[in-house]
């Protein structure tokens, strides 16, 4: 085997993972924006899974970031599609369980170009954070059902509630600048 075709077959996984990487960056600009927007809607306990779910997905685009150095590619810092901005609470969870869904196929997809193309440890790294995904549509989802069965009753049980993740406390300034 030739080490043009083993280049060619990193390059297509380098490929994928940069596609991946891409729509992880998209979420977590997404999922934040729409932090915000529960938050000031005063919709504390959805904001605050929200703002979790985007922390999750600021963790998959390390690790997509990570293998596409350890295969000698460069991480793309670009957003795979544009932020939707002002959404409703109504609309906020149907949009991000229909993205999480889609997210789950193309990762399924991109999954069988790293088999396809040899490598088992980015095919590893696409199943542990499908299984995330998952788990995030499956909340979305189950929100998306709440509000339209229930509505306003489901919303004001909510409203008021606190968005704190209790992380104020973790990050580099606070735990001393890298003393």
């Amino acid at each position: 085997m030739s080490n043009s075709d083993k280049d060619a077959r990193r390059q297509k996984v380098i490929e994928v993972l940069n596609k991946a990487r891409s729509m992880e960056l998209h979420a977590i600009t997404q999922y934040m924006n729409q932090h915000y927007g529960l938050d000031d809607m005063d919709y504390g306990e959805l904001a605050k899974q929200v703002k979790l779910i985007a922390l999750d997905e600021m963790r998959h685009a390390e690790m997509f970031a990570e293998r596409i150095k350890e295969l000698g590619g460069e991480p793309t810092a670009d957003l795979c599609c544009p932020v939707e901005r002002k959404q409703a609470v109504e609309r906020i969870f149907p949009f991000d369980a229909n993205q999480e869904d889609d997210t789950i196929d193309k990762y399924n997809q991109f999954l069988m170009v790293c088999r396809e193309n040899g490598d088992s440890v980015s095919q590893k790294v696409f199943e542990t954070i499908l299984e995330e995904e998952q788990m995030h549509y499956n909340y979305f989802d189950s929100i998306a059902g709440h509000i339209q069965k229930l509505g306003d009753v489901f919303l004001s049980k909510i409203a008021g509630t606190p968005a704190s993740t209790g992380l104020a406390d973790q990050g580099f300034a606070i735990s001393g600048g890298g003393e």
